[in-house]
């Protein structure tokens, strides 16, 4: 389970592992009553309890509602294993995999150096600041190449692509044409991570799997 954090509008947001969904469900119903509604929302579903805390639930890879609501919803959460990328940017590293669940199938980690300090003013800054462009540059053009020869050949097996560190850098990755077909399936937002290394991509089937849930008790409602 992902770390509870505020929620825009109120309530709390946090991300449960697929396995534990149902578990976890219990464990709402035993703090705050039986489930008196249960509708399907935008790739979920919204659950209203007795004491009218709402729960909200969104499935990582999407989801289509069968009945009954509740067992389908988390059936298709822990059923079988999705394939899933991932692209990890930031100034100066880059990191991709490619998962089947939680295992890593086959991955890259580089790095390039982008100077980091700033210069002096006056002549001297502006050419850092265009150093420091051209650098920037350069990233972008190596993290491209490597999702070219890393995930592009996984296109066509792939649930959906996580993209995470700087939004910008990963914006500029994924218009290369060459990773359209990356770019079509890209889902959620950016996933909450450091610098991209190996330990890092690594955990992020921990984020990209996890049952998003917004919950909001009474008390969040005074």
């Amino acid at each position: 389970m992902t770390r509870p954090r505020p929620a825009a509008g109120g309530g709390r947001q946090l991300g449960v592992a697929p396995e534990r969904l149902g578990r976890w469900l219990d464990g709402v119903a035993t703090r705050h009553g039986a489930f008196t509604e249960v509708q399907p929302a935008d790739d979920g579903l919204r659950i209203v309890c007795a004491d009218s805390t709402t729960v909200v639930l969104r499935a990582p890879f999407g989801w289509t509602p069968e009945t009954p609501l509740l067992a389908s919803f988390t059936a298709a959460a822990a059923g079988r294993a999705r394939r899933a990328a991932v692209l990890l940017v930031r100034r100066g590293r880059w990191a991709v995999g490619v998962f089947d669940g939680n295992q890593l199938v086959v991955s890259k980690v580089d790095a390039r150096q982008v100077q980091g300090r700033t210069a002096a003013g006056g002549w001297s800054q502006q050419r850092f600041a265009r150093r420091r462009a051209n650098q920037t540059d350069a990233v972008v053009e190596h993290a491209v190449e490597t999702a070219v020869r890393v995930l592009l050949p996984h296109a066509d097996g792939l649930a959906a692509l996580f993209p995470g560190g700087d939004a910008g850098l990963v914006d500029e990755v994924l218009a290369d044409p060459r990773l359209r077909p990356l770019a079509a399936v890209r889902r959620g937002g950016a996933l909450d991570v450091g610098e991209p290394t190996k330990a890092v991509l690594l955990e992020t089937p921990k984020q990209f799997r996890a049952v998003a849930v917004h919950i909001v008790e009474p008390q969040d409602r005074s």
